[in-house]
């Protein structure tokens, strides 16, 4: 196995990671996936354990994703190979392997991933994020408003192609792993940041 592959994969594997699964059975006893959204992202977590536990997934989740693409950088990676290393370790987050290939979202393994690979992007997509979570109060409108301006903010701040063609995808895969919140945005139905979980399974 070349040295690029075995990188890919080892972001693969380091994406898959659960670490909401991981953190609510430790910290609240909680199968995150049969509570709230169903989802192991850090705003379920947020709802059915609490904001410590919310807390650890999120620096998990986006430490697994920064973790992968500084690898990438220094084994000497090219921009090419490291913008597929960033790739793979979101599609690790959304099809773990080491939890039924069921994850979550990718918001925060992107942030990670962008951090990683275009460290003035990620900065303004984290504040994005901030700045829409704090206005609207929806972790889902606030992913998916930072995931429209990732592709602008990488041609404009970065420019290099594959980080640009990079910032596009996961833009997509935001979007598209967000079409129930979409629904739910436009129904009126979705849930704020901070609610409480219930004991029923949500989309």
């Amino acid at each position: 196995m070349g040295i690029e592959l075995l990188l890919v994969v080892v972001a693969y594997l380091l994406g898959g990671i659960p670490f909401g699964i991981l953190v609510s059975r430790l910290q609240g006893g909680v199968d995150l996936r049969r509570v709230g959204s169903g989802n192991i992202g850090a705003t379920n977590v947020l709802r059915a354990v609490g904001k410590g536990a919310a807390a650890l997934t999120l620096l998990g989740d986006i430490g697994k994703g920064t973790l992968a693409v500084g690898l990438g950088r220094w084994a000497g990676g090219s921009p090419e190979l490291v913008a597929v290393i960033g790739l793979a370790a979101v599609l690790g987050h959304l099809f773990p392997p080491f939890a039924g290939f069921r994850g979550g979202k990718g918001v925060a393994t992107t942030l990670g991933v962008v951090l990683g690979a275009m460290p003035p992007v990620g900065g303004l997509l984290l504040a994005v994020w901030l700045v829409a979570a704090l206005l609207w109060r929806y972790s889902s409108l606030a992913a998916l408003i930072a995931a429209a301006a990732l592709p602008l903010l990488a041609w404009g701040l970065d420019g290099r192609p594959p980080f640009v063609a990079l910032g596009a995808m996961l833009f997509g895969v935001v979007v598209w792993r967000h079409q129930n919140n979409v629904r739910r945005l436009w129904q009126g139905t979705e849930g704020k940041i901070g609610e409480k979980a219930g004991g029923q399974l949500g989309n």
